[in-house]
């Protein structure tokens, strides 16, 4: 008989012990709290919500009401406890934080299969015959944390500092042109936004401006320039940085352009670049707002705005499989955001699948990996792609998801077919 042992009661914790034991197993879920608080944790309950009550929006044709649509198809502990303790929100769904973990907590220990130990889990030395789950949070420090960089090799990044990221389909191509410095080669791995000088002094001029998030002390990233910061030490900093135009011709008028945004492929399909060093820490709104000034960016849809904080996360492309288990040590399964995943649903979702797999492992057999056309395939494809270079965290966006085929001009029609595509996945593979 396999022995379970989940590491961590966030929400990919919990849902992880809850797949297992609904399965019919034993579980232990290893919790730190209350014998050791993290800077950001405040009470002793399972699936802290930290930094937000909105669990995003609740629409299905939404990424974010797909993807809890689909964790509900595959039985969920969060979803259902989030629709009881829900708070109005519009269109989110918004609950009342100490509620929900109450009421997770509540359901996790009064679950016969789940054995709650309170402790810090140091070593990483899982028995002969136990599968393994860590799902320990961004936040992981201390003794584990150096535990996790030795079982990844090192793999262990302890900020994320990431630019956003654009749809490919929501790119300009008459003003976006496809070259990569000094021709050398790559052309479809590059886009480049030019502009001209009155061009470039204008989005420096908002750039310079434009307002920034708020940083909690936990959260403080000291290691990368952010793009903002680089232009308040001179309005040329970024045209000799990030944004330099050297080794690089419009096409458009046959010259170096006055400074240029560098555009990179971000996956293995195409359908999402990322803007090359901007790193950023301007609220999501004024990153949408300044960052639409570039040439061809005016109707860019982004898949993910640019973060600077406090983030542990694993690299997950060379580390991990889809179904969340360890490449070389199978019977160790990652889930949550130190997965790559990003948000609290994409964090228990990963949960879900991590529960699911270690199950199917112990019985022997084949992992489930969901089709990329889900919200939850697409993400674990998404953290198990080799491909993906310079590897930062991804929610969850239509961004990920294969494209319609004819394409529908229509946004929310667009989604709507997207979404309606995932569920009939979803439920053919169920069935």
């Amino acid at each position: 008989m396999k022995k379970f042992t989940v590491v961590g009661a966030g929400l990919a914790g919990c849902e992880s012990a809850w797949q297992i034991a609904n399965a019919g197993y034993r579980v232990t879920l290893v919790e730190m709290k209350p014998v050791r608080f993290s800077p950001a944790h405040k009470n002793e309950g399972f699936a802290e919500l930290v930094c937000s009550n909105s669990l995003k929006a609740a629409r299905l044709e939404s990424a974010a009401g797909l993807l809890k649509a689909e964790m509900e198809l595959l039985g969920s502990l969060t979803v259902p406890v989030a629709k009881q303790v829900s708070v109005p929100a519009g269109g989110a769904l918004a609950v009342d934080r100490e509620l929900f973990s109450s009421a997770v907590t509540e359901k996790i220990k009064a679950h016969p299969n789940i054995t709650v130990e309170n402790r810090v889990y140091g070593k990483i030395e899982p028995e002969e015959n136990e599968i393994l789950i860590i799902a320990t949070g961004p936040l992981t420090d201390g003794e584990l944390s150096e535990e996790i960089s030795r079982l990844c090799g090192g793999y262990l990044s302890f900020y994320d500092a990431a630019a956003p990221i654009v749809t490919a389909e929501s790119i300009d191509r008459s003003k976006a042109f496809g070259a990569s410095r000094y021709d050398r080669g790559g052309d479809k791995d590059y886009l480049n936004c030019p502009f001209s000088k009155a061009e470039y002094e204008a989005f420096i001029s908002e750039l310079v401006n434009a307002e920034g998030a708020v940083v909690h002390d936990f959260d403080v990233y000291e290691g990368c320039m952010p793009i903002e910061k680089l232009a308040k030490r001179g309005p040329d900093a970024p045209r000799f940085g990030p944004m330099k135009p050297v080794g690089l011709v419009d096409p458009s008028t046959g010259h170096r352009p006055w400074a240029c945004v560098q555009l990179r492929r971000e996956n293995s399909e195409g359908t999402m670049f990322n803007l090359v060093g901007f790193q950023t820490n301007l609220k999501f709104g004024e990153q949408k707002r300044v960052f639409s000034m570039i040439p061809g960016l005016e109707n860019a849809e982004f898949v993910r705005y640019g973060v600077m904080h406090r983030n542990s996360f694993i690299n997950s492309p060379q580390l991990l499989n889809a179904d969340y288990s360890m490449r070389k040590k199978p019977n160790i399964f990652f889930a949550g955001q130190i997965t790559g995943v990003e948000g609290y649903m994409e964090s228990a979702g990963s949960g879900i699948l991590a529960g699911i797999n270690a199950c199917r492992r112990a019985e022997g057999k084949m992992p489930l990996i969901l089709p990329k056309e889900t919200m939850l395939g697409a993400l674990s494809g998404y953290i198990s792609d080799e491909s993906v270079s310079d590897f930062q965290p991804m929610g969850a966006n239509f961004g990920i998801l294969p494209p319609i085929e004819p394409k529908i001009r229509d946004k929310k029609e667009r989604y709507a077919a997207l979404a309606n595509r995932a569920i009939e996945k979803l439920n053919s593979i169920l069935e």
